[in-house]
């Protein structure tokens, strides 16, 4: 099922990609809830559940479907993003059907890993999950992930259908980045937190950025600053930012992130395998920056 291109949401703005707290073996949802809580009055566009910083690939589907339900009661007016990822199209799209009574403002879907396809295969695959989804469609350019390559042709032909309606873009090509936003039919949003100032100024709406989940206000501020041409008071909040998404990424997604956060009490800091927990290096390099942040 498509949606019209008249209801197609406002994707501006920063989303946040959650983390999903463990206690233990299990899912912490009292963790997750006060998370959301504390994002929620930030200023956010809203939040992206189960993508990549979530450890999708770790959660089965009933955690997944925990996950975003605790989300949706700790905020139930925010905006709330769904992420999905596989590489069998017919399971694929029974998900998308199952996910189809949540109120979600958008599937964020990467092409299919490992299988490396065709650019008619990967035109095929979101075509298919676009038509099956009640919800908007946002595709997750991210060829380092998936060892797929979007291109702009590619892209541009996604375009076309009315329910593919974004791109996260970690594609990595400036010039692909530049072709989107001039032909104005895909919202694209940075999805390499260092790239949102240049994104955001070239004409980008906003972003998906897991490092949102700290200074989450200064980055919501530096977006807005951008979007209204502010650009010399946008620099001025951006640059202090960066010190902190370097070190955000000087070890795997999401292990900082949740050392962060568990720093600050907010959760435990554990990953599930194979992901491993932030390095003892890296916890003191936190402290640190932590203690010296506004």
């Amino acid at each position: 099922m498509s949606i019209n291109s008249s209801t197609t949401p406002d994707l501006s703005g920063l989303w946040v990609p959650l983390v999903t707290p463990f206690a233990g073996d299990a899912v912490d949802h009292a963790a997750l809830q006060a998370l959301v809580r504390r994002l929620a009055p930030a200023g956010i566009a809203g939040t992206v559940v189960c993508g990549s910083t979530g450890e999708a690939a770790a959660l089965d589907d009933s955690e997944q479907l925990a996950a975003l339900a605790t989300v949706a009661e700790a905020a139930p007016d925010l905006p709330r993003i769904m992420g999905i990822s596989g590489y069998h199209l017919g399971q694929t799209l029974d998900w998308v059907r199952r996910l189809g009574p949540e109120k979600l403002a958008g599937l964020l879907v990467p092409p299919p890993h490992y299988i490396r396809p065709s650019q008619q295969g990967l035109i095929h695959w979101f075509s298919a999950i676009a038509d099956a989804s009640t919800a908007p469609v946002l595709v997750y350019d991210i060829p380092y992930r998936t060892g797929a390559t979007l291109e702009r042709d590619t892209l541009l032909a996604l375009a076309a259908h009315p329910n593919i309606v974004a791109i996260k873009d970690c594609g990595g090509d400036a010039d692909k980045t530049r072709a989107i936003i001039a032909d104005g039919r895909l919202q694209l949003l940075a999805g390499e937190d260092s790239q949102i100032f240049s994104t955001v100024a070239e004409g980008g709406v906003g972003a998906i950025a897991a490092s949102g989940h700290l200074q989450t206000g200064r980055f919501v501020q530096v977006i807005r600053l951008l979007r209204e041409g502010r650009l010399a008071e946008a620099r001025g909040q951006w640059q202090p930012l960066l010190p902190l998404i370097e070190l955000m990424f000087a070890e795997p997604n999401p292990a900082p992130v949740k050392a962060a956060l568990a720093i600050e009490g907010l959760m435990s800091d554990v990953l599930r395998p194979p992901m491993t927990d932030a390095s003892e290096s890296m916890r003191i390099r936190l402290h640190a920056m932590l203690s010296g942040l506004e």
